[in-house]
């Protein structure tokens, strides 16, 4: 059994978020919140928060046990880009793309623990 969460349109670039996913993936519940707590990026808080509701998913929706949950699959999808534009010399123009992504976090419960 598995319990899931998404978090969509966050505005951190995926390139960036990936970094951090990838500290975590395959690591106990709690080693990864507390990998999250201690990184100095900005893409951890939104992570941090994902995996606390993943894990409350999976605590009150499919009655697993807290202590024996993972991160088994955590991926990162490109969102929509949004586009500005920033005046240059000469009537130029220069383009800004703030991109967002769409985090996925799936836990499940470690057996014979």
């Amino acid at each position: 059994m598995e319990a899931k969460a998404k978090a969509r349109y966050v505005r951190v670039a995926p390139r960036k978020v990936r970094i951090v996913i990838d500290m975590i993936r395959n690591k106990d519940l709690d080693e990864a919140l507390s990998i999250l707590r201690y990184t100095p990026r900005g893409a951890a808080d939104p992570v941090a928060k994902l995996v606390n509701s993943a894990a409350a998913n999976a605590e009150f929706n499919h009655e697993m046990n807290r202590g024996s949950l993972y991160i088994d699959q955590a991926y990162v999808d490109e969102g929509p880009t949004m586009k500005r534009v920033q005046p240059r010399a000469r009537g130029r123009r220069n383009l800004i793309l703030k991109r967002t992504s769409h985090i996925t976090v799936i836990v499940k419960e470690r057996k014979g623990v």
